[in-house]
């Protein structure tokens, strides 16, 4: 990509969307397209042709999503199937449409089946069942990396799907109704240190094993990923297998671990309990990252710097909500 390169970040204003837009100002591109959902539907599919037609981006990074934890995949399953069915599909298809020369199709390691062998190589998609809890979210994922595999064999785009593993940071959702489990653990544990509490409810037993990765760190990969050289480009978009590949940190915690971790960080001195009654999901889901180290990329953000680093970049929008 060139500095002045028509970059489209689709979804900026979410996790991942705020974090390329921040990874590439940093970098000196300076002609990014950022539209608000008021300005431009992704659902709209004409909406969605005209923007392309008008702008004409170079480079697309598809991050928009509708995103949630296991209560909101399982409140809102069809809201989950079908908006985001919608919105890759118009973005992939106006992106071949217009030109675009190559795009960045983000979507999620719940992909894989529930009992993969660990840790998770990308040819393990499609081989098993799905964890029920997010089946549409993930369902609707995977069409998007299979158009992006069939965009390219039948009309010669260059579409490239990266699985991320779970991801928080700056600009997460602390909702507890939709929040994955960091940021939902790092809200109950503001929320009981501020109301004097001394226990920490975790959903689950707290044996599941979870890998998580800095968002800022995931848009350094998907840069890294748009600039590759033409020949390495050109490797991951083998026509005998999906364009994907697995971005994460290479190692995981348990959940037990995790809330022990996020209590540290935020220095609340409590008592560890789990709410049996809840769903565990997926028992491990690591991502094997052994091709994206070698294309060059490492994240470098380790998770108790990045927990530091949410809480403070979400300061304002948690301790007032606890007053």
């Amino acid at each position: 990509m060139e500095k002045q390169s028509r970059i489209f970040v689709a979804g900026h204003r979410g996790l991942v969307g705020s974090a390329l837009c921040r990874g590439l100002e940093q970098r000196g591109y300076s002609n990014l397209l950022l539209r608000m959902h008021d300005e431009l539907d992704l659902a709209d599919r004409q909406a969605v042709r005209a923007f392309f037609n008008r702008e004409n981006p170079e480079y697309v990074f598809l991050a928009a999503a509708r995103v949630g934890g296991i209560l909101a995949n399982d409140t809102y399953p069809a809201d989950f199937i079908r908006d985001n069915l919608e919105i890759q599909t118009n973005v992939i298809d106006a992106s071949y449409r217009s030109g675009v020369e190559r795009l960045l199709f983000l979507g999620s390691s719940c992909i894989y089946p529930k009992l993969a062998p660990q840790p998770i190589k990308e040819e393990y998609l499609l081989t098993g069942p799905l964890e029920p809890t997010n089946r549409p979210y993930a369902l609707a994922k995977i069409a998007g990396v299979e158009m992006c595999w069939s965009y390219n064999r039948q009309y010669g785009t260059r579409f490239l799907a990266a699985m991320p593993t779970n991801l928080y940071g700056p600009g997460d959702n602390f909702d507890p109704k939709v929040s994955h489990v960091l940021p939902a653990l790092m809200r109950k544990a503001i929320e009981a240190r501020r109301a004097g509490e001394h226990r920490l409810v975790v959903w689950g037993t707290g044996k599941p094993r979870r890998e998580f990765l800095y968002s800022d760190d995931l848009a350094d990969a998907c840069i890294h990923l748009l600039n590759l050289p033409e020949p390495a480009f050109s490797r991951l978009l083998n026509r005998n297998e999906a364009p994907l590949i697995n971005i994460g940190m290479g190692e995981d915690l348990t959940v037990r671990e995790l809330a022990e971790l996020v209590a540290q960080v935020l220095e609340f001195d409590c008592e560890i309990v789990f709410d049996t009654t809840r769903p565990d999901g997926t028992p491990q889901k690591l991502l094997d990252v052994s091709r994206i180290h070698a294309l060059g990329w490492k994240a470098s953000t380790d998770l108790a710097e990045g927990i530091r680093l949410t809480y403070e970049a979400a300061r304002s929008q948690l301790e007032p909500a606890v007053r």
